[in-house]
């Protein structure tokens, strides 16, 4: 109805809908289907996607759990343990009706008035399966729905019970949530409704912490999540929107106010890339995304440091060598980071960032940085110096990095090694000190 592709189909059968998904397999030359004999349901797995099978049925939930315990039922009663009334619709697949669409909670209604109800009172649906508040503040940001007054309340009252929820599955509708073409309405409403203090604290944290108001929202809080929407205007990319939103989360920690100048955030982005291993262990999230959320963070004050006309090469040629081949995402957050109200303003700090990109472009066409591998390797010294492998291997391949990045040589091999003929003594007596 909202005319979007899915492939993953669910059908309800009047009946035994195991037995109903092994005869559809059987029809369809389909030797895989996964059976879940609790729960009555079955899922069929395709060449195209998948097709889940479950037997109309009702559910009683025990208060310390998510789990259900599962009897019969009519058609009326399956429709009303879904989560949302637009979700609680059906179309009729038998011969004599196909396509009628079977709609006796109105979810028709209120897909046309973009709402989301709950079929029964909002407090029995999400304390039956708490997730559930989480998936209607995620269809609010994915499909720009309201969040029925009586449904939002409760949420508010239930807050609490989404600690029933293993990690996992609140992490899996977060992140949901981040992907949404606006992902701020989702941020806001877990914040105005209190969940947000569970699923991330620390970005709660920053609601009411004051900035000065130059190029930033007064609001941390705010300000990220214009932040957040200002990336996502221009990546699909989760993690650089992961990034922006705790880009500035240290920011509460290192509040500090200093006479004529205001508020000061001194070292907040050192202190946030450190905190996201034990932010990443918590949410459980997948480790591998955590050294580019890690040098987003660390780095996002960087480039706006370069933009003065005095700045050197060496600066420059620093900036792409820790940042590699993320140079364009950082730029991204940065420009994104600028959410003030004065359009003069906007347009000076992203002119200064065309400056700086200028400088960035210059520096690598000439040094070749990004993704920067050493001219000279390891396994070259020791065999040029006769060393072993230990300390002074990784000295000698130090300084060639540290005079290539000051501009005293080239990025290329013969250069390198050359430098290493003539410095070898010098660096590893000061290395001895």
């Amino acid at each position: 109805m909202l005319g979007k592709v899915d492939v993953d189909i669910d059908i309800l059968v009047m009946g035994d809908g195991i037995a109903f998904a092994r005869d559809v397999a059987l029809d369809l030359g389909e030797k895989t289907v996964v059976t879940f004999e609790r729960f009555g349901t079955a899922m069929l797995l395709t060449k195209d996607g998948k097709i889940e099978f479950v037997g109309a049925r009702k559910e009683r939930y025990d208060a310390n759990s998510r789990n259900p315990q599962v009897a019969g039922g009519s058609l009326r009663d399956d429709l009303l343990r879904r989560d949302f009334t637009v979700n609680a619709m059906a179309a009729c697949l038998n011969s004599e009706r196909f396509g009628f669409l079977e709609d006796p909670l109105n979810g028709r209604s209120d897909l046309t008035a973009r709402i989301l109800r709950t079929p029964l009172d909002p407090i029995t649906t999400y304390g039956d399966d708490p997730l559930r508040m989480m998936r209607g503040i995620r269809f609010a940001a994915q499909l720009g729905f309201t969040i029925g007054g009586e449904s939002l309340q409760a949420i508010r009252e239930l807050k609490e019970r989404l600690a029933i929820v293993s990690q996992e599955r609140i992490t899996e509708e977060f992140l949901k949530l981040l992907k949404a073409p606006k992902p701020s309405i989702g941020l806001r409403l877990l914040y105005d409704t209190g969940l947000l203090d569970s699923v991330f604290p620390e970005v709660a944290q920053m609601a009411g912490v004051d900035q000065r108001n130059d190029h930033h929202h007064k609001d941390v809080f705010l300000h990220t999540c214009i932040v957040v929407d200002n990336i996502a205007e221009t990546s699909d990319s989760l993690w650089l929107r992961f990034a922006a939103l705790v880009h500035d989360i240290a920011k509460p920690r290192t509040k500090a106010f200093k006479e004529g100048v205001g508020w000061t955030f001194h070292g907040h982005e050192e202190l946030g890339a450190r905190m996201m291993k034990g932010v990443f262990r918590r949410l459980k999230l997948p480790m591998e995304p955590l050294p580019y959320v890690e040098k987003l963070v660390r780095l996002h004050l960087r480039p706006m440091a370069l933009v003065d006309e005095t700045v050197t090469d060496s600066a420059v040629r620093r900036l792409v060598f820790d940042t590699g081949n993320d140079i364009d995402d950082l730029m991204k957050l940065c420009r994104a980071d600028i959410t003030s109200k004065n359009p003069r303003l906007v347009a000076r700090y992203l002119k200064n960032y065309d400056v700086v990109m200028e400088k960035i472009v210059e520096v690598e066409e000439k040094d070749r940085l990004r993704n920067w591998q050493p001219p000279v390797k390891g396994d070259e010294i020791m065999s040029v110096f006769g060393l072993k492998p230990g300390k002074e291997v990784g000295l000698l391949k130090k300084a060639v990095e540290e005079a290539i990045l000051d501009g005293l040589i080239p990025n290329e091999h013969d250069s390198a090694l050359a430098y290493l003929i003539e410095k070898k003594n010098q660096v590893l007596d000061a290395g001895r000190r």
